[in-house]
């Protein structure tokens, strides 16, 4: 039989549904012509449609051996994306990649493999090649806006995912993930309606609920939440992510007892579920019930949350440093890493003295960001301090590695020990001569900070609305305002609102040794919960900080005007969400009060 007119039959043979019979002729064709690469595709079709994968197999690798074949490389990686033979199928799609063949269709599933093995470089690189080969392709618009979201590129996995959905219109996959990267832009009503129109498309979809109540949330729609919370639940009951989104809701609503009976419920239905154990974690240490709290916080380093530094080291080298979980040091090397936001590194580096009082290291070294390098430098407890950026080689130098609020739960610490006293920091005196001739002479000085960093998650409650807010103050007599606002809020306070005089210096800031300087002349800090509280508390300079109804930080506690942290911080609370004007009326007659006693 001539390989054409076996090559005819075959397909005929599929055609009319008859996969036996098209492999029996295959079979007879490929005696006489073993090496013939069509003949070799179409058998294998008719062994897949036959049921005989293994068959199936061996014929398209065969035919792939003859001849690369973009068509073929897609029936075998296709076949070979059954469970647990995903490294076979990348293998497939890559060497489609490497012999030239590969086309669109090659290059999308290469990248998708890639992505959900987080090789994000090699992933992006082979997305992007399919959609240069063809723009249409709606999933591979959005897998790359997937890609692009988890590297917090959001702008351009907006514009991604807005390619996909122009592309086809009601793709809920697309819709929900748009919908998310908008909540990460704070574009909330538009975040919100692309959940609602992926809901009214997939209604019985429970991550469509439970990503529609995340935005609801921020935008105190926290009833409507709620319900879209228990709906996720109710469709998929054995989800422990929809109980952890729901016990922090309740929490942030106020409802404690519920929230830790919905977050407990959720550690034990996923044990290895690291946002229950920290939203857990951070609900027990609002309680004081520090070591417990502490020790579910430890999930954290897993999740490679972002935040101001990069994440704890991800693969080290032979050689390098292990991580510390406790115990003796002694003879050892320890190096400790910065986490999360600068107000943090300065709380929480007051344990590196008892880190070296407990545990006895030889060395115990303290990487910090650029900003906090001169300030920390002066502080006891740590043998030296090295700038972040030198962490990674200084990795090989030590025999363990610890994240800096790791220390709290290493030291046993309860609220009766958190270490102390105040002040563990100091100005440093050349500095305080540089600022000097700037700081007002006259009355009470009291410094400001009504904006915090608006890439905080929680920004847009615990900042306040603008430098207008805080006009009260200005009644008070006798008192001299000196701002130390940086960034955002920095034109309110070069130019602020009539009848607010304002000693601005928050322009002039370079490193917290600046802040510190200026703090260490100042008579009272007000400020909003920022890392220059952190810092006053630190220095023992009397701060006053103003705290939000909703999503108050773990480490101000619950229902106190005081904190253990810092001897000489008062807190004042929101009792209602947004509310600050009764906030404000409380510290103005604080305020007053100082002034007069």
């Amino acid at each position: 039989m001539l390989a054409e007119n076996a090559l005819v039959a075959i397909l005929d043979a599929l055609d009319a549904g008859r996969p036996d019979d098209a492999l029996s002729t295959a079979a007879e064709a490929l005696r006489k012509h073993p090496d013939d690469a069509r003949l070799r595709s179409a058998a294998g079709i008719a062994a897949r449609l036959a049921g005989r994968v293994d068959e199936a197999e061996a014929h398209w690798r065969h035919a792939l051996a003859i001849r690369p074949d973009a068509q073929v490389t897609q029936h075998l990686a296709m076949l070979l994306m059954a469970p647990g033979r995903t490294d076979d199928a990348l293998a497939c799609w890559q060497r489609s990649a490497d012999d030239g063949s590969a086309d669109a269709v090659c290059w999308a599933n290469l990248g998708l493999l890639r992505l959900r093995r987080r090789e994000d470089t090699a992933a992006e690189a082979a997305l992007r090649r399919s959609l240069a080969l063809d723009p249409l392709q709606a999933g591979t618009w959005t897998n790359l806006g997937v890609l692009l979201a988890a590297g917090e590129r959001w702008q351009e996995a907006d514009g991604a995912y807005h390619r996909a959905l122009e592309l086809h219109p009601d793709d809920v996959a697309a819709l929900t993930n748009r919908g998310l990267t908008l909540e990460a832009l704070r574009r909330l009503p538009e975040a919100e309606a692309c959940q609602r129109r992926a809901l009214a498309l997939a209604p019985d979809r429970a991550e469509v609920h439970n990503h529609l109540a995340g935005v609801l949330a921020r935008r105190q729609s926290e009833a409507e939440a709620e319900a879209h919370y228990r709906e996720a639940l109710r469709l998929q009951p054995d989800n422990a992510v929809h109980l952890s989104n729901l016990g922090a809701l309740l929490y942030d609503l106020g409802r404690v007892d519920e929230a830790e009976t919905t977050l407990r419920a959720a550690v034990a239905q996923d044990p290895q579920l690291g946002s229950a154990h920290i939203n857990l974690g951070q609900l027990l240490l609002a309680l004081g019930q520090l070591p417990e709290g502490f020790a579910h916080t430890e999930m954290r380093y897993r999740l490679r949350v972002p935040g101001a530094v990069p994440s704890f080291p991800d693969t080290l080298p032979p050689g390098a440093a292990r991580r510390w979980a406790g115990g003796p040091l002694e003879g050892q090397r320890l190096l400790v890493w910065p986490e999360q936001g600068h107000g943090d590194q300065i709380q929480f580096s007051r344990f590196l003295a008892t880190v070296r009082a407990q545990h006895r290291p030889a060395t115990l070294t303290c990487a910090c960001t650029d900003s906090l390098l001169p300030l920390l430098r002066g502080l006891d407890g740590a043998h030296g301090f090295i700038a972040l950026q030198d962490a990674p080689a200084a990795l090989s130098t030590h025999d363990f590695w610890v994240p800096l609020m790791s220390l709290p739960l290493y030291c046993g610490t309860t609220l009766a020990t958190i270490p102390g006293p105040t002040p563990y920091l100091a100005a440093d005196p050349a500095d305080i001569a540089h600022w000097s001739p700037r700081i007002p002479t006259e009355g009470l000085r009291v410094g400001l900070v009504w904006r915090g960093n608006v890439q905080h998650e929680n920004d847009a409650d615990r900042s306040l609305p603008g430098l207008a807010t805080l006009a009260p103050l200005w009644n008070v007599p006798g008192v001299t305002f000196v701002s130390l606002q940086k960034w955002a809020g920095e034109d309110e306070a070069r130019q602020p609102p009539p009848g607010q005089p304002l000693t601005h210096l928050g322009s002039d800031i370079r490193t917290f040794s600046d802040s510190a300087a200026i703090l260490s002349q100042l008579d009272l800090l007000i400020s909003v919960d920022t890392a220059a509280c952190h810092l006053a508390g630190a220095l023992d300079i009397p701060c006053w900080v103003l705290l939000p109804a909703y999503r108050n930080d773990w480490r101000w506690l619950r229902k106190r005007d005081d904190t253990p942290w810092y001897r000489r911080t008062r807190l004042f609370r929101q009792a209602r969400r947004g509310d600050w004007a009764p906030v404000v009326a409380s510290v103005v007659l604080a305020l007053s009060d100082l002034r007069s006693s």
